[in-house]
């Protein structure tokens, strides 16, 4: 059982990429922006919103639903942005296993 051997080295080595992915999604960062960069928003890699840009033009009295459309779009930019961005992460994790449908392993 010589290749029982080779399997788990390989399983554990990707253990070891994976848990190193993990990290480096924890430490993105994305921006998105709205309104031709009126509005952007910063996204970490665990999805939560972590700043917030308006352009002072954007403050004037009636504003409010322009902002809250430009924040909304800017988010969706960024989420798109984030998710590519973590899977092209797990992808380089997962290495020759990429896109294989194993149990257990997340999908990219």
């Amino acid at each position: 059982m010589k290749d029982l051997g080779s399997i788990m080295k390989q399983a554990q080595a990707m253990q070891q990429r994976m848990a190193e992915a993990q990290e480096r999604i924890g430490a993105l960062e994305v921006e998105g922006t709205s309104g031709g960069g009126m509005v952007s928003v910063t996204l970490r890699g665990s999805g939560e919103l972590a700043k917030v840009v308006l352009d002072d033009s954007l403050m004037a009295p009636g504003e409010g639903e322009v902002v809250s459309d430009l924040v909304v779009a800017a988010h969706a930019d960024a989420k798109r942005k984030l998710d590519a961005a973590q899977a092209d992460i797990m992808r380089e994790a997962a290495g020759p296993l990429a896109g294989m449908n194993i149990p257990g392993m997340p999908k990219f």
